[in-house]
This record gives C-alpha cells, structure tokens and sequence, in this order.
C-alpha cells in the first residue's frame, strides 16, 4: 500500500497539472478570442455595430475608420458589395483590420501586404487607401471572384500559409459590406465619446478620395450636403460619415428620412428625421 506521503504526492503532481491544464486551456481560449479581434459588447464601451438581417457585429472606432475605407473604395470602382465583404474577411484575418506597421518579415498594413513581393513600397502600403486598391486589383484579376468560395479567393489574392482562416471572419465582414456600402440601410452606428472636433475641411476631402467626384460635398458652415447618384451610394455616404465621427468630428447625419445623432452614453438609433430629405441626398453635420 502507498504511504500517506507517496498519496499526497501524487495528488500535488495531479493538481499541478490539472492547473497547467485550466491555465493552458484559459490561455488558448483568450488566444482565440483575440484572434477575433472583436471588441466585448459592454454597455457603454466605445465601439461601432453594424446589424444586417439578423446579424450583428461590433468593431473598435479604429477598425470602423479603415473598414469603411475599404468598403468605400469598393463603391468608388463600381464592385459589388461582395467584393468588400471579401476584402474585410482578409483585413480581418491578416491584422484585425487595423494598419500595422509590422508583420510576418516584411509584411504592412492592412492586408499584412509584402513590399518584396511586389505589392508597393512600405510607405505607400501603410497608406489604407492604396493597400485597399492593391487588394481590389488583384481581387478582380482572379476568374470567377464573384461566385467562388471566399477562401479560395482570398487565397489567390494573398497566398497565406493560413487559407481556411478567412471563412472564419465571412460573417462578420459581410455584415460590415452590407452596411458600409449602403446595401442595408441605418444598419451602421457608433458610440464615440472622443469629442473629436471638425470642421468639415476635414470630412469632406475624405469622402472625395474615398468615394471619388461624386462624393464631393459643399460645405455650408459645418454642413455637408450631398446629392447621391443612388440610394445605396446615399447610404454609404452616410454610413462613412457615422463611422469615422472619432476622425471627424460627426454629431448628425440625414439620409432620406433617417436621421443619426451623435450620443456619447449610449449606442445611437436611427430615428425618423426631424428636417427630412429627398431619399438620395445625405446631411453630414461636424462639430
């Protein structure tokens, strides 16, 4: 028979590892979950939420800004809303869609993109708007994008080491397309509590390089106005607006009969406009 001190022996080596267990499982469950890169929806946190449908899903008011960018440009080239959704998912996957000055050797920005591999020197991929355009050339480029799996598309863009993970982030990034190029409208909202100031100098020239001449918004004061070619253009107008409101300063913005309004305690609705518009044209008020 084991001597009481072989037992609690035992019983200490079978606790360690019992711990070193927990430890290990905790660890990889928090691996995996800021894999997501997902913010926690906590009542009150800063974030941006995107709701297509039934579907819903939150970002940081950074991922908001370079998210928007890159549906916008999407918009700009006359792609579908697929094409967004398939360069979300890989920003999503390659740096959580932020803009990274780091990588994998050589690898920047928001699509992890490789200067040695050809794709532009590391300044002009840190820019987003030019890392967007690199990715939609090269997206257009694969036969049949439009109707292929997302991964084997984004493998043909990227070339990863890691194809199947771009399906893990499908859902999400079609959710953040639908809104952001105006294909499910009032789906896009924001809690920002930066007080970020305008004017709407600062707004406006980013609408212009985002979306192209026809985004260009005269300025009456700290008011933007627009006249859209289509409603889901009207939308994406709008929607950028609201997203980048911490880069720009946006307290208000009128689409059609809709109306958004800056709120920082807690996540905005879009309610029924006080001064309505006709259903393309889009208000954008700055601080």
């Amino acid at each position: 028979m084991p001597s009481r001190n072989a037992r609690f022996g035992g019983c200490v080596i079978v606790g360690v590892l019992l711990l070193a267990a927990v430890v290990a499982l905790a660890v990889g469950g928090f691996s995996w979950i800021a894999g997501k890169w997902q913010p926690a929806p906590v009542p009150g946190k800063q974030r941006c939420v995107a709701t297509a449908g039934a579907n819903s899903t939150a970002v940081s008011l950074e991922q908001a800004h370079y998210a928007s960018i890159i549906a916008g440009l999407s918009v700009k080239r006359g792609l579908p809303p697929r094409a967004a959704s398939i360069a979300l998912a890989t920003a999503y996957q390659e740096s959580g869609i932020r803009n990274l000055d780091y990588g994998d050797r050589d690898s920047v920005g928001l699509f992890q993109q490789r200067p040695s591999q050809g794709w532009g020197t590391e300044k002009q991929l840190m820019d987003p708007h030019y890392a967007a355009g690199k990715f939609y050339n090269a997206l257009v480029k694969v036969s049949n994008w439009q109707t292929r799996d997302i991964t084997e598309v984004a493998q043909k863009v990227q070339i990863s080491g890691h194809p199947e993970a771009y399906r893990d982030h499908e859902a999400d990034a079609r959710v953040l397309a639908s809104t952001l190029t105006g294909q499910t409208p009032a789906g896009f909202t924001c809690l920002d509590r930066t007080g970020a100031a305008g004017p709407p100098k600062g707004l406006a020239p980013a609408l212009t390089k985002t979306f192209g001449a026809a985004a260009k918004a005269p300025v009456d004061g700290k008011v933007l106005t627009i006249t859209a070619e289509s409603k889901d253009d009207a939308w994406a107008y709008g929607s950028f607006a609201v997203a980048n409101s911490a880069q720009y300063g946006t307290v208000q913005v009128v689409v059609g009969n809709k109306q958004w309004n800056t709120n920082a305690k807690k996540l905005p609705d879009w309610v029924a406009a006080e001064d309505p518009l006709y259903p393309k044209q889009v208000r954008i008020t700055v601080r």
